[in-house]
C-alpha cells in the first residue's frame, strides 16, 4: 500500500476541519473522558463541563428538584434569545 500523497493529506485535513466545524455551528454536545478520568461536555458553552463519575450521578439524581428550581425561578433568569 502506498503513502498518500501531499494533496491527498491536504484534502483529508480540509474536510475534517469541515466536519468540526459543522459540528461546531450545530450546537451538538459531544461527551468526552478526560485525562484525569471526568466526563466532559462539549457544546454547553465555550467551555466543557467536567465532572466525575459520582458528581454526575448526584447531579442526574437531582434532575427533578433542579427543573422545579428553575421553573419557580425563571423570571430571574437571563434567557438566551434565539
Amino acid at each position: 500500500m502506498t503513502e498518500p500523497s501531499y494533496e491527498e493529506l491536504k484534502a483529508r485535513l480540509a474536510d475534517l476541519e469541515k466536519q468540526v466545524e459543522t459540528k461546531k455551528k450545530s450546537g451538538a454536545m459531544e461527551f468526552r473522558v478526560s485525562e484525569k478520568g471526568g466526563v466532559s461536555v462539549y457544546g454547553l458553552g465555550r467551555f466543557p463541563v467536567t465532572l466525575y463519575y459520582e458528581q454526575w450521578t448526584k447531579l442526574l439524581n437531582a434532575v427533578p428538584d433542579l427543573k422545579a428550581f428553575i421553573e419557580e425561578n425563571k423570571s430571574k433568569l437571563k434567557l438566551k434569545e434565539s
